[in-house]
């Protein structure tokens, strides 16, 4: 039995793996510095601790300050590219077994895409526009910063009330955007008769800001690296305001998304398999 660690900026992701299978998980909030009392907190969490593993397989953030071995067991340091890549395509083989590769868009606080091959991993790109964004714009702009509030205000409002869209801004649709689609995102504040905007609204357009920046980046990684699926994880689709953003641009661009159930812990279970 093994257990993997992903200490991201925002969240650490715990699995406890067996014979190939999740048999246990759960995500706390991340501390600075990451310790070996960080480590073991984490393990607590599922009623674990350390000797009850062969080997402790960590990855992101801080966690090549970790000893290499806690208690005897030994710590396993696992390249974070290759754990987000391989715990990617892992949990996308859970609905298409046959998936040989992908493009693994591990959207955190942050967001990362790294081409997976098999058992190779390597990054092709990523954006500074990821969850933690999100969030941090939410913050200034609704006083909130809490993500189940932040999803139920941008599910409820409407973009448009502060995006310009392409039928304001030339008439009509362009190319396969239709012409409600964001031709300029948070443009309308910036006119002096824009007269506000309400929570939701203001949360909505934030969510379909970051989501159409890594979808677009995403679907153009794809293309260049000649990679399909694009497999979506990391905790900020556990957003649906988010997820229904890319599904959209997707959807414009005829791209083919998948998001697996626990996004979230794919990090975390690619650990294990990069360990």
């Amino acid at each position: 039995m093994q257990v993997g660690i992903d200490f991201g900026l925002t969240n650490t992701d715990v699995v406890v793996m067996a014979d190939g299978a999740v048999v246990q998980s759960a995500t706390l909030p991340s501390e600075r510095p990451v310790t070996p009392a960080h480590l073991t907190r984490a393990l607590t969490t599922l009623g674990r601790s350390v000797s009850d593993f062969t080997r402790l397989c960590v990855t992101g953030g801080q966690h090549r300050q970790l000893p290499d071995d806690i208690a005897g067991v030994t710590v396993a340091k696992a390249d974070e590219i290759a754990s987000i890549g391989l715990g990617g395509l892992y949990l996308a083989r859970r609905q298409e077994p046959a998936l040989k590769e992908a493009l693994i868009v591990s959207a955190g606080s942050g967001t990362a895409m790294v081409a997976a091959r098999g058992d190779r991993a390597y990054h092709v790109t990523g954006s500074a526009v990821g969850g933690g964004t999100l969030l941090g714009l939410c913050r200034l702009l609704i006083d909130s910063a809490d993500p189940a509030e932040v999803n139920r205000l941008a599910l409820a409002g409407d973009p448009n009330k502060v995006d310009i869209t392409l039928i304001e801004a030339i008439g009509g649709a362009i190319g396969r955007l239709p012409a409600d689609t964001s031709a300029v995102n948070f443009g309308k504040p910036a006119r002096r008769e824009w007269a506000g905007a309400a929570r939701e609204d203001l949360a909505a357009a934030a969510a379909v800001l970051v989501g159409q920046v890594i979808a677009v980046i995403a679907i153009n990684a794809a293309r260049a690296e000649q990679l399909a699926p694009i497999v979506m994880v990391g905790h900020l689709m556990d957003l649906s305001c988010v997820r229904r953003v890319v599904e959209t641009v997707a959807g414009y661009y005829g791209a083919q998304v998948m998001i697996p159930p626990t996004p979230g812990l794919a990090t975390a279970i690619g650990a294990v398999m990069a360990s």
